[in-house]
């Protein structure tokens, strides 16, 4: 892994181009704003909603990356990729948890990754609503809050048992998977379902011990991986190969847990 820039300068574009986005979301969230439905042509029941804010709040980073890292690649959920074949491509979810965002409810974040060759190396997930950052940049998980800046560590819970278990909806699961989903759950502490990237970010933070979803894309899990992989825990697909385009995804607190996971989760 190599960064294009110092992890402190790191850091700090990071930081910035997430305030950028999630500036533009914050004024739309409980705004009651305009929802559209980019699955409205593929039948009734079909809701993937995208709204204002993500629009605009994804324009906003892109504009950043492109005048600092005029040659490195975009890729982001509204507005498609530019040079996807650089060495160094961007990875932006503006409003990670739109169903959340529209609901009202403050468990989304602005998503953005950085992957060099297809491998995510650093990222950040920003809730402007709570003003927290959840940062990677190769040194390290870090939350930064109301002036506060704390390493971030996951649990380091080893069994099954012992775990707190979450994803965000059963509906985003595909046909048969579950019910394989069911079985670990059966088997930990405690099960929560909803958060979407939030989740993720208290894997790291030490607070949920297990992640386990279906189905998501690349700008869904890039910049979560580095996050929850610098805080000493794990991320793959069900199969337990790295995932960094997303998938079937497993991210765990310790390598223990996510094996124990595994083997409940195929069996």
């Amino acid at each position: 892994m190599a960064l294009p820039v110092s992890p402190d300068a790191m850091e700090s574009f990071l930081l910035a181009a997430a305030e950028a986005g999630g500036t533009v979301a914050l004024a739309h969230f409980r705004r009651r704003p305009d929802v559209a439905n980019k699955e409205a042509d593929k039948g009734a029941g079909r809701f993937d909603p995208v709204t204002e804010g993500d629009r605009g709040a994804e324009a906003a980073i892109r504009a950043l990356i492109s005048e600092r890292f005029p040659d490195h690649g975009i890729l982001g959920e509204e507005y498609g990729s530019e040079r996807a074949d650089a060495r160094y491509c961007w990875v932006i979810d503006p409003i990670d948890g739109t169903r959340a965002f529209i609901s009202g409810l403050p468990s989304w974040g602005c998503l953005i990754g950085l992957m060099e060759d297809g491998m995510p190396i650093a990222g950040i997930m920003h809730q402007p609503f709570t003003g927290e950052n959840y940062l990677a940049c190769g040194e390290g998980g870090f939350l930064l809050h109301r002036g506060n800046r704390e390493r971030l560590a996951a649990s380091g819970c080893e069994r099954l048992a012992d775990a707190t278990l979450m994803t965000t909806s059963r509906e985003a699961f595909g046909e048969g998977k579950f019910e394989r989903f069911e079985k670990v759950s059966e088997r930990v502490r405690l099960t929560r379902f909803g958060f979407d990237c939030y989740a993720y970010a208290m894997v790291a933070a030490g607070h949920i011990d297990l992640v386990i979803e279906s189905g998501l894309h690349v700008y869904d899990i890039a910049a979560l991986i580095p996050l929850i992989e610098q805080a000493g825990g794990i991320v793959t697909g069900w199969d337990g190969k790295a995932a960094p385009r997303g998938g079937d995804i497993i991210a765990a607190a310790s390598k223990a847990l996510h094996a124990e996971a595994l083997a409940v989760l195929n069996g």
